[in-house]
């Protein structure tokens, strides 16, 4: 008797709990058809059930733009329509239930899955189940009739941008990069032209530059001061000649000394034949006769070196002022010649 008095009560309290507890809110959702052709509009049912006398809505519809007409879903892709009815039904009990039929409308193929729905009333709440739409789209050509459609609206917000076509809106980048591409080597090409090289050239070194560098550099070698006193005066004399070659043009390189002086002594510089005179005279010496040079003249054949490079040097061109007439007439050049 225990045992059945259990059994009788277990079965009471699961039946009490598959049974909708009082107040909640049920919410169901149903298309007329899943398939629908581009363009065509099909019915989407909500049903809700909730107490009498409470006020509830789904929140999808709430804060709507009443200009539109309609509430965009998956990506603005499916369309429902604002002008729904709804309609109630007395359940008794203190129940009623809401149904609203909401066209739906799509004018992009393909399948979507339209969200659940959240109907709210006071402080219950509940979904519906999700649904899924398959748009199909429509083949026609431009010889077809156009019939059983709405016609072709203006955008809510003209813009200069809706001419342009989607390949362009989708690609921008990619077109922009090839546009830079192209100046860039348009560029190159009369760059090329022009210069015969694409990358400017590094201005090179003056010959005061490249004989005072060299000068430095053989100083820093110490070599006199380690007893390589031919090696040093060597590499002062090939300093010296490459000097004379690129800034008198004398090709001191095939020269003799003699050669050397002879040319100094018709050239504009004949004054500062001493210092090459005294380098040219030691270095014979050390590099024939093998004789090793006191520091004094080691040192005197550097300085002279030095002296001769800087005293010899191009002066800096200074910009030719322009002319008083110029200057009043606001760079103006006056035509015809004088009489």
């Amino acid at each position: 008797m225990n045992i059945k008095k259990y059994i009788m009560t277990f079965v009471a309290m699961a039946m009490l709990a598959v049974l909708p507890a009082s107040g909640a809110v049920q919410v169901k959702a149903s298309l007329d058809s899943v398939n629908v052709l581009m363009g065509k509009i099909t019915m989407l049912h909500l049903e809700a059930v909730q107490d009498k006398g409470k006020p509830g809505g789904f929140t999808i519809f709430r804060n709507t733009d009443a200009r539109k007409g309609y509430v965009g879903v998956c990506g603005d892709s499916v369309e429902l329509r604002t002008s729904f009815k709804i309609d109630t039904v007395e359940l008794g009990s203190g129940r009623i239930q809401l149904n609203y039929e909401v066209p739906v409308q799509a004018f992009d193929s393909g399948t979507y899955r339209l969200p659940e729905f959240v109907y709210v009333s006071q402080s219950d709440s509940a979904r519906s189940n999700a649904l899924t739409l398959n748009v199909i789209p429509v083949k026609a050509t431009a010889e077809d009739p156009i019939a059983g459609f709405a016609r072709v609206a203006e955008p809510e917000n003209p813009s200069v941008f809706d001419n342009v076509p989607d390949w362009i809106a989708d690609y921008w980048w990619l077109i922009l990069i090839v546009l830079l591409a192209a100046a860039a080597s348009w560029w190159a090409f009369k760059r090329y032209k022009k210069e015969g090289t694409v990358l400017r050239k590094k201005p090179e070194p003056t010959p005061y530059e490249t004989a005072i560098r060299k000068l430095k550099e053989l100083k820093a070698k110490n070599l006199w001061e380690q007893g390589r006193e031919k090696e040093y005066f060597t590499d002062l004399t090939d300093i010296l000649r490459v000097y004379l070659d690129r800034r008198f043009g004398i090709n001191a390189m095939e020269m003799t000394s003699r050669e050397i002086m002879d040319h100094l002594y018709n050239s504009d510089v004949k004054d500062k034949r001493d210092y090459v005179r005294q380098i040219l005279s030691v270095a014979d010496f050390v590099k024939f006769a093998k004789v090793r040079p006191l520091p004094a003249d080691n040192i005197a054949a550097y300085e002279n070196a030095v002296k001769f490079v800087e005293e010899t040097k191009p002066e800096p061109v200074a910009e030719e002022p322009a002319s008083a007439e110029r200057k009043e007439s606001g760079g103006k050049v006056k035509k015809g010649g004088a009489k």
